[in-house]
């Protein structure tokens, strides 16, 4: 099971947490960690180095690449994806969290912390919206460093916390009582997170701990008898083509022929990696390394897809979609020809706008007129909050299907400037053997 961990308060620290408290790291690499940090007169940052591995990272003390690491609990194995959680690494964040089934957001008890991520245009907001447009069903929301001086495991500052996300979680489209758990914890010095916490730290806390909630959440299950469906995120040499991702749908096994689209490349499965391990083969949502024959590794980038040969995935250059428009830049109006960066699963590609075809009516619009039903119409340009529906080109074939086929396949983000303007997802693709509409 995948977890990608969001936001940037403390979550390095508390994967590296969990990799020292599930025996994936000895006493004696911590210690190589906590001089090397103590060197750097950072010495409270060594948690986090067993997740940050770049000397970027360490010297700057944020999370800049998904890193990826393996722990198991007593029922499941999980792969963290420990995503970027600064503003200037949002990309990389999308990359990681696209990936996830479960989402662990972990949020800053200190003062002042908490508030700055969660004010208008913070991470925090940012990042839970991306988390559920990305297809992250299960959220776990960790209150983190309860133990610091400002907070000393209060249960005000923890509710005060809590009562102020359930409303944003459920405008974000989260149902709070299904697919969200609440709960404390010190990624420092590791408190309520293998085991519960002793009521001589916090005596009013008798809810579960951090592996606890683990081990309960169950996901959506996949197809393994779908079509293969595998993003590919990644690619290097290794005695033959190696490329990861996380395996959407279908099931792969050593010695299948598939294809590598959009460049509709003939290759042949000569081995399957699952987390450090090899085996003969993977099912839907697995996140798996596969060793390719037919293909060199220049001929593959971030954003292919591994696909069925019978079934293969539909590469195109435009598409209709349905729009959430969230926040424009300085106000500007949303019009054929605005230009942004779309995200669609491990794709980034450059697009615009080449149509309005429907403007939908909101909630905010029923709720001003409920008895005027507004007739649908060709709307020239719509504003913040609008929901319409609009034709997208990229100028290369990316590797998409209908939402309704494949939420996988078929959720996406639009940003610009460093901002997610919108979030979409695809509605209508060209007819089989087009890459666009016109003929």
């Amino acid at each position: 099971m995948l977890l990608c961990w969001l936001m940037n308060a403390g979550k390095s620290t508390a994967g590296g947490q969990i990799l020292f408290l599930s025996g994936q790291v000895d006493d004696r690499t911590i210690q190589k960690y906590e001089k090397e940090a103590k060197d750097k007169s950072r010495e409270s940052w060594y948690m986090a180095y067993i997740m940050d591995t770049n000397e970027e990272e360490r010297l700057k003390g944020k999370t800049v690449e998904v890193g990826r690491a393996y722990f198991e609990t007593e029922n499941t194995r999980f792969t963290i994806l420990d995503a970027p959680g600064h503003k200037s690494y949002v990309p990389n964040m999308i990359s990681g969290a696209s990936q996830a089934d479960i989402g662990v957001l972990v949020i800053s008890a200190r003062k002042g912390e908490f508030e700055t991520g969660y004010e208008r245009g913070g991470q925090t907001r940012e990042h839970v919206l991306l988390a559920k447009t990305l297809g992250v069903a299960k959220l776990i929301v960790v209150i983190n460093k309860m133990d610091e001086p400002t907070v000393q495991w209060s249960k005000e500052r923890y509710d005060e916390i809590e009562g102020k996300m359930v409303p944003f979680l459920k405008s974000s489209g989260y149902n709070v009582k299904r697919d969200v758990q609440f709960l404390p914890i010190s990624g420092l010095c590791g408190a309520n997170m293998k085991t519960r916490m002793d009521k001589s730290i916090c005596s009013w806390w008798d809810g579960p701990c951090l592996f606890e909630v683990l081990d309960r959440i169950e996901v959506p299950l996949c197809d393994p008898r779908g079509p293969v469906r595998m993003p590919i995120i990644d690619k290097y040499k290794d005695m033959g083509t190696v490329v990861m991702g996380k395996l959407e749908s279908g099931t792969i096994r050593e010695g299948d022929s598939l294809l590598v689209m959009p460049n509709r490349s003939n290759v042949k499965v000569i081995g399957i990696n699952l987390d450090e391990k090899k085996v003969r083969r993977a099912g839907p949502g697995e996140n798996v390394r596969v060793k390719l024959s037919g293909i060199e590794e220049d001929d593959i980038m971030a954003g292919f897809v591994l696909s069925s040969v019978a079934n293969p995935v539909g590469a195109f250059t435009e598409f209709n979609a349905q729009l959430q428009i969230l926040e424009l830049l300085d106000n500007a109006i949303f019009t054929a020809g605005y230009k942004a960066v779309l995200h669609i699963h491990s794709v980034v590609e450059e697009c615009e706008i080449v149509d309005l075809i429907e403007e939908i009516e909101t909630k905010k619009m029923k709720e001003t007129d409920p008895k005027k039903k507004k007739p649908k119409r060709k709307p020239l340009f719509v504003k913040n909050g609008a929901a319409v529906v609009c034709r997208i080109q990229v100028n290369n074939l990316i590797c998409i299907e209908k939402f309704s086929d494949s939420p996988q396949l078929g959720r996406f983000t639009l940003r610009s400037e460093g901002k997610t303007i919108a979030v979409g997802k695809v509605v209508a693709v060209p007819p089989v053997g087009r890459t666009t509409f016109s003929a």
